[in-house]
């Protein structure tokens, strides 16, 4: 399809507040919206964590897991769910992204369903000279952590509460190395995870290459909903290898060629938490809508 004229004039719209654009983009700091601090009248979820220790994909590891109920929880009806990586970062009600306020105030205004927040962080080997293991389990393209989470984590928190097992109630959210999980998570097993939220994803440093530009161009459509954030002043933005920026770009426009469902946010700041947070309820609404995946 050509534009061959000027562009339409739309009668009806959502009206976005005017925002300067930045001139120096060396310390953009993005503020929060109303739904990332506790509102009045919104009653605080309830907050539980579990030590991992047993894990049979991840041998030797330890870890903690946080399961965030927000308010008004019916055992009778199977919460939807969100697994965040990375989940200290993605629960501190102090920190930039405070997804357990953001829950409880979108559950509690009805603006997606009634979502359980399950936030992992990576293993740890306790008392090795090198302990973190997130960058093995997050930048690897292989099904091992999506096996994790669907055979060991998901399984414990159901013990507790009853959740879904419809894979289009499931979201995966994860930030930089955490993004590349979600992403492919979602993508090795779109029949348990169909909802991604990958917020500066570290595509450039998985260990074989960004696989995606290709395997979107080359892969019947998966039944994905997919919201992708970049910085304009990530990590390599201006290299000719080992570019954030520009990998993060060639996934999004992969998914538009393949006309997926997706979104793409762009913000002025680097490889930070800052713009995740202010827009994390927005990426929440928009990959929970209820309207069907195009």
């Amino acid at each position: 399809m050509r534009a061959d004229g000027p562009l339409p004039t739309f009668t009806r719209m959502t009206q976005v507040p005017y925002r300067p654009l930045p001139v120096d983009m060396s310390d953009v700091r993005y503020a929060h919206g109303p739904d990332s601090s506790p509102r009045e009248g919104v009653p605080a979820g309830e907050t539980t964590s579990f030590e991992w220790r047993d894990s049979a994909v991840y041998p030797g590891t330890s870890r903690t897991v946080w399961i965030h109920v927000p308010a008004g929880y019916d055992p009778a009806e199977p919460a939807s769910v969100t697994l965040f990586q990375d989940g200290w970062w993605y629960l501190d009600p102090e920190g930039d992204l405070r997804g357990g306020i953001v829950l409880d105030n979108l559950v509690h205004s009805g603006q997606i369903p009634y979502t359980i927040g399950v936030f992992v962080d990576p293993g740890l080997f306790e008392g090795a000279a090198e302990p973190k293991n997130r960058n093995a389990e997050y930048d690897a393209f292989d099904d091992r952590y999506a096996t994790f989470l669907l055979t060991e984590i998901l399984p414990e928190v159901a013990r507790r509460h009853p959740i879904t097992d419809d894979p289009d109630r499931v979201a995966v959210c994860g930030g930089s190395s955490g993004g590349n999980c979600a992403f492919t998570a979602a993508w090795l097993r779109p029949d348990r995870f169909r909802r991604v939220i990958a917020f500066n994803s570290s595509f450039a440093q998985m260990p074989e290459g960004n696989p995606y530009p290709e395997l979107l161009a080359t892969t019947p459509p998966k039944p994905l909903r997919v919201f992708l954030q970049a910085a304009h002043r990530d990590l390599g933005w201006n290299e000719p290898e080992w570019n954030w920026l520009a990998e993060n770009l060639k996934v999004a426009a992969a998914l538009a060629l393949a006309g997926y469902d997706f979104r793409l946010a762009l913000g002025d700041n680097g490889h930070n938490t800052g713009f995740c947070g202010a827009i994390l309820p927005d990426a929440l609404r928009w990959v929970w809508r209820r309207e069907p995946s195009a």
